[in-house]
């Protein structure tokens, strides 16, 4: 997520003002109330699952030095979460879609209307929990390679490997019933990757030595 700043707001901090837990004729008033912000986080997340091809992409060419089987698996981990975040997306649409006051929907009552809309809201936030599994998957390779660059600095490695514990670990809990709520401690490590590749960059000397001892 640490080339998408908003994703954050989008993903924890937004979801948890418009829904209420177990109302939801709340949720669907805060909803219908802030449309637009809800609009505009189902495209900031679609637009976060495209930009994640690039920037695994983008990863893949620099650390495909240090061993290429791992960049490949960070690729493949953070492919395979690009689509579930996609069509994730389906279930806000479907909010939307409810109470959109389409003529088809009249079979239904208000009361139903707002039931069904809390449901695709729980179905989304169980896809993110899903997507999550990935977002920690495709740190543990990347963790390792960085890790063992010698071009980047080796705790901001151990930090992606922390965060790829601590994103599988929420993920699993939640399917298990239990809440934990550790994803902004472990997207330290996606921050500070981040920062430092836009501050620092590679160590250029380095990363020659290793592409030299990879060809």
């Amino acid at each position: 997520m640490f080339g998408n700043p908003f994703a954050p707001f989008f993903l924890i901090i937004l979801p948890s003002r418009l829904i209420v837990h177990g109302d939801a004729a709340k949720t669907a008033s805060n909803i219908m109330a802030s449309e637009w912000l809800f609009r505009l986080g189902i495209v900031d997340l679609l637009y976060n699952s495209i930009l994640g091809i690039f920037l695994a992409l983008a990863l893949y060419q620099v650390l495909e030095v240090v061993n290429k089987n791992a960049a490949w698996l960070m690729v493949v981990f953070a492919l395979v979460g690009v689509p579930i975040g996609m069509f994730n997306e389906i279930n806000n649409l479907a909010v939307l879609q409810l109470f959109s006051g389409a003529d088809y929907l009249n079979v239904f009552t208000a009361e139903q209307l707002q039931a069904l809309a809390y449901f695709f809201t729980r179905m989304h936030a169980l896809g993110v929990n899903i997507n999550m599994i990935f977002w920690g998957l495709w740190l543990l390779p990347m963790g390792y390679l960085v890790f063992k660059s010698g071009f980047l600095p080796k705790i901001i490695g151990v930090m992606l490997v922390i965060a790829c514990i601590g994103y599988v670990a929420q993920s699993f809990a939640v399917f298990l019933g239990y809440r934990l709520s550790i994803i902004l401690i472990t997207g330290w490590g996606e921050l500070m990757l981040g920062l430092w590749l836009l501050i620092k960059g590679v160590n250029v000397e380095q990363w020659q030595k290793r592409a030299l001892e990879s060809a």
